[in-house]
């Protein structure tokens, strides 16, 4: 069995690497990402070379903060390293699956694995959660289905358990095969195929036979026998695969038939026959989600515990045991100036792992709070596994500890002498003083039966219905989108401006400083100020920089953008006057704009000036005046040829060193050909432009406060404008113009998103209140309603309004909570 502990001799066997430094030096921890480390002891960084990031980058840096153990590719001298434990190889990513692989093989276990277009994560979560009542059973965290996130799950596998539940994703064709090499399943679960993840596919059949490569070995494989695709039942698809066929089905004509008996909005009762089972009745079930995507995900989950021998009592106490799969983590804002990091909905130690990631982000607070309840699931002894969970969280430099359970206060011994120890969450809340979280970043980590949902509502600052929802694996999505459009060397500025275009300045440059972005840009002073004081270090760009403002940016060390005569005076008077010299400026050269920036004639008196010992220049940029419009493509190559001879003509004095800088989002996306040395990235990362690949960042929302029949001829709102033609339903929903609902959109002019259809507004749109229609649509009190996202697209109620879509975002006041959510 390889075992949770290894040695770097050992890693070289498996991978046929060479080995650098002392052979038996031990490690029981994988690390990808030199950002969320696990811990410094028994640490193994693998790294990993990558299209936009390179983890031999950052080696040095981990050496000097105590990591000894490095997995690597061969051209990288590491000699130099004393006291370092390196095993070289020629791939490293490939070197981690054949660890990965290595340690399935040593594994005795059941293997499931589970893949599909849609409800994979579900299926995965909820078999974890009925077979965990009757056996030791182990799961892929949250969604790491990926080429780097499969070899990290198999990493778990170890001997204390029966069962391991692996999820497959792939985003293009050839790459199931290397997870099938690693995952080898004894088991197979084939969920959904549908439009999900299709962007690489010819086709869903191209699609689902990339999928079906991962059953190659399989035993069985489970999958609904009335799906189809592309018209043709699933089941002609898998003629070509060994594994028994198990199918299940709502319509008969499979090995396990479902009837559905009884169902509601709260739950579901379903017969179940089989060739053991064939009574008219059979066998009854109880489940609990009724909506026809969670019915199927149930289905598959009854007929696998069923193929992997449990009982039918079995199978019902855990039905009755599944919980909704919240694969979303939020941060919000708290009481006493502090932010929550919100995960409670499971305790587990991959879990606590990756909320500690979030935590460690929220660089605007120095304290750091964790309130965690027991952990579940883990396979080891108490005293083992609360000694690891002090560890990370001493590794953290956590301040306090609030431990909630029996299981983690019984342990309390390991942990910081300050930490604090609760019986249950009522216990907690009652001793709960608001000093404890007084400016700190608080993680809150609870398994679902501690309730601490009620933990949350106390330490929130406000609980408004209206938020705006900013999530934050979609913002990744856009920049990793442009990354891919960009030369290695082009670096990357980002605005944040106007709140970071409405989503939150220092919660989105927290992130961005995270993702290692170059450079910040923001319009005015004030808002890099308030990036400093939130703990934002990376060099920052003021584009409106008033001249009585360059001291405080200078106190700051925010860069100013310098586009007249009158701010370059102005600029080197105050850094003579504070003794400093050789502060960063960014010089904007006007190429046809006309709005700022140096002009053509500028440049000899500019030359002259730049030759300042109190200024460096740090960048030369202009501004595209029609990137995004094909028809002014001639004009837009005007100004990058009339940019290049300006640059060229201040080269003398700026040196060659100097960053040019044109593209905005647009011209990203649309000139490659002037990447330069860095490019501005604005609303595509917040999911607009003219790529179809960006994501939507922002949905804004609330819930229907109120219900009321209108009868025909009354009329509703202000000035009686909502005239009722008919009997009507209105619902009033508390958001309204000083929320940014423009009363443009009143009176039946718009439409908003409830239960899966429009409801068009009625009457004027107040101040803090808006009146939908809601006649015909099956809608009570508290229901969400879309104010745009995923299915009111912002770009359409721009449209209505003759604008664009930067002004709705911007639009949208701080008195609107924001949470930021990662899947």
């Amino acid at each position: 069995m390889v075992e949770r502990v290894m040695t770097i001799q050992q890693l070289a066997e498996i991978t046929g690497g060479s080995i650098i430094g002392d052979p038996h030096r031990q490690f029981s921890y994988l690390a990808t990402d030199s950002r969320s480390l696990p811990g410094i002891d028994r640490v193994l960084f693998i790294a990993i070379r990558g299209d936009h990031h390179d983890g031999h980058l950052y080696i040095d840096e981990l050496y000097s903060r105590g990591i000894r153990c490095f997995l690597a590719d061969r051209e990288e001298d590491r000699t130099r390293l004393n006291g370092a434990s390196f095993c070289l190889v020629n791939d490293s990513m490939e070197a981690l699956q054949q660890l990965a692989g290595e340690k399935r093989k040593q594994f005795s276990g059941t293997v499931v694995s589970v893949t599909g277009s849609n409800g994979k994560t579900i299926v995965k979560e909820w078999l974890y959660q009925l077979l965990r009542n009757c056996q030791n059973v182990v799961r892929s965290p949250r969604s790491y289905n990926s080429q780097l996130g499969v070899p990290l799950s198999l990493w778990q596998l170890s001997g204390q358990f029966q069962t391991a539940i692996i999820e497959a994703g792939i985003s293009q064709p050839g790459e199931m095969e290397r997870l099938e090499r690693m995952i080898a399943p004894d088991m197979g679960i084939l969920t959904n195929i549908g439009t999900a993840h299709s962007e690489h596919f010819s086709s869903d059949i191209q699609k689902l036979r990339e999928k079906l490569v991962l059953f190659a070995r399989c035993d069985l494989i489970i999958y609904r026998a009335d799906a189809s695709v592309d018209g043709k039942p699933l089941t002609a698809y898998l003629d070509h695969l060994a594994a028994r066929k198990v199918s299940w089905s709502l319509q008969g004509n499979a090995v396990y038939r479902y009837r559905i008996l009884n169902r509601n909005n709260a739950s579901v009762e379903v017969g179940l026959t089989t060739p053991q089972d064939p009574g008219p009745a059979g066998t009854v079930f109880h489940l609990p989600f009724s909506d026809d995507a969670s019915l199927e995900n149930q289905l598959h989950v009854i007929t696998a515990a069923k193929e992997l021998g449990l009982e039918n009592d079995d199978i019902e106490r855990g039905l009755a045991s599944l919980e909704p799969v919240e694969m979303r983590l939020q941060t919000l804002k708290g009481i006493r100036n502090s932010t929550l990091v919100n995960d409670v909905y499971n305790s587990d130690l991959a879990g606590l792992g990756m909320a500690l990631n979030v935590l460690d982000q929220q660089r605007n607070h120095r304290r750091r709070v964790v309130i965690l309840s027991d952990v579940y699931q883990s396979g080891m002894p108490d005293e083992a596994l609360y000694s690891e969970v002090a560890v990370m969280l001493a590794f953290r430099e956590v301040d306090l500890i609030c431990g909630v359970g029996p299981g983690i206060s019984g342990q309390q011994a390991l942990f910081a002498p300050k930490s604090m120890f609760f019986a249950h969450t009522a216990d907690f809340l009652e001793h709960f003083d608001p000093a404890w979280i007084e400016q700190a970043a608080v993680l809150i980590k609870g398994a679902r039966k501690f309730r601490f949902e009620e933990i949350t509502q106390r330490l929130q600052l406000q609980v408004h219905k209206t938020v705006l929802e900013i999530n934050i694996n979609e913002m990744v999505h856009n920049l990793n989108h442009f990354r891919s459009l960009l030369n290695p060397s082009t670096r990357i500025m980002v605005m944040v401006k106007a709140l970071a275009y409405g989503t939150g300045a220092h919660e989105v440059a927290g992130f961005l400083q995270h993702e290692q972005v170059d450079y910040l840009a923001v319009a005015f002073p004030d808002e890099g100020i308030r990036l400093r004081q939130a703990g934002v270090q990376l060099p920052v760009m003021v584009m409106n920089a008033d001249e009585n403002d360059y001291r405080k940016m200078l106190e700051h060390h925010l860069e100013p953008e310098l586009f007249s005569k009158e701010g370059v005076e102005r600029f080197k008077k105050e850094c003579l006057d504070l003794g400093l010299t050789a502060q960063p400026v960014h010089i904007k050269l006007d190429t046809g704009m006309h709005r700022l920036g140096f002009e053509e004639k500028d440049i000899a008196w500019l030359s002259e000036e730049l030759q300042s010992d109190q200024i460096r220049v740090r960048s030369l940029f202009t501004h595209l005046a029609g990137s995004d419009a094909p028809q002014l493509d001639d004009f837009t190559r005007k100004q990058a040829t009339a940019f290049n001879a300006m640059a060229r003509q201040l080269r003398p004095v700026t040196g060659n060193d100097v960053v040019l800088h044109v593209l905005n989002t647009a011209g990203i996306e649309r000139f490659p050909e002037y990447q330069m040395d860095m490019v501005r990235i604005g609303i595509g990362l917040y999911g607009h432009g003219s790529s179809g690949a960006l994501e939507p960042v922002s949905t804004f929302k609330t819930v229907i406060s109120q219900l009321r029949q209108v009868k025909k001829g009354e009329s509703v709102g202000y000035g009686r404008s909502g005239k009722v033609e008919r009997d009507a339903v209105i619902a009033t929903i508390p958001v309204g113009y000083a929320d940014g609902i423009n009363r443009h959109l009143g009176n039946g002019n718009y439409s908003f998103y409830v239960k899966g259809k429009h409801a068009p507004t009625i009457g004027n749109i107040c101040m803090d209140m808006t009146m939908l229609d809601i006649t015909g649509i099956d809608a009570t009190v508290g229901d969400i309603v879309e104010l745009f996202g995923r299915n009111c697209p912002v770009a359409a109620m721009a449209g209505q309004l003759d604008t664009i879509v930067y002004e709705i975002l911007t639009s949208i006041p701080e008195r609107v909570k924001r949470v930021y959510i990662r899947e």
